[in-house]
């Protein structure tokens, strides 16, 4: 899973980034509003941590115009604690969720998490294909009750295919997906990590759809 962090303070953002990746995600940042706008309107990401008060175009407009182009990517947007107001014009602008300063690491990857459930139609933090389990909450995946070992990566190709069960998913998706912009992409790399799952996992559990990508399919 990807993540788009639009934050200024430096402290903060150096932070949240170490709170993200130690959470398995991959992480794009930006310090102003302006470069924060033009990285989810080009790159892809599932989920977006955006502050309002940035500088060089501030985090309502910065929502504002992503709205208006059609870009439905989940934010969750930063606040002061006493700003009720920015919250109403965050929601009102087209905000998913806020969360107030100063916060706990854990309720911001809880709502992250939520609204990356969300956007997929899913309600539960687990994820289930069979007798294949991953606990979004833990970044925990086990097999019949027992635990699955796995690298970060082949943790962030699994829990994009079990966000999507039954869909197909193409290895340039995956790859936008999985690997931060200054991240050296090779899209082979995807059938390593495919390579490397089947073997900890039942083998036709990921299907490959020729010419179209990778299926999550319950074992037969």
């Amino acid at each position: 899973m990807r993540v788009l962090l639009v934050e200024d303070d430096p402290t903060l953002r150096a932070q949240l980034r170490a709170g993200l990746e130690e959470a398995s995600y991959a992480v794009d940042e930006a310090d102003n509003g302006r470069d924060g706008h033009h990285l989810g309107a080009v790159e892809a990401f599932d989920v977006v941590i955006l502050d309002l008060g940035l500088p060089m175009l501030d985090g309502i407009s910065v929502l504002k115009q992503w709205r208006q182009a059609g870009l439905t990517l989940p934010v969750l947007i930063l606040t002061a604690r006493d700003s009720w107001h920015e919250k109403v014009a965050g929601i009102d602008a087209g905000a998913d969720d806020y969360l107030a300063k100063p916060f706990h690491m854990e309720e911001l990857l809880a709502r992250m998490r939520a609204l990356i459930r969300r956007a997929q139609g899913l309600a539960s933090p687990l994820l289930q294909c069979g007798a294949l389990t991953l606990d979004t909450r833990s970044s925990r995946v086990t097999l019949n009750g027992q635990p699955v070992i796995l690298t970060s990566h082949e943790f962030r190709l699994l829990s994009y295919l079990m966000h999507r069960p039954g869909s197909v998913v193409s290895r340039t998706e995956l790859t936008e997906h999985l690997y931060a912009q200054d991240f050296e992409r090779d899209s082979n790399t995807i059938e390593v990590f495919v390579g490397r799952l089947r073997r900890k996992l039942p083998s036709d559990t990921i299907e490959t759809v020729r010419g179209m990508g990778y299926r999550l399919v319950t074992p037969s």
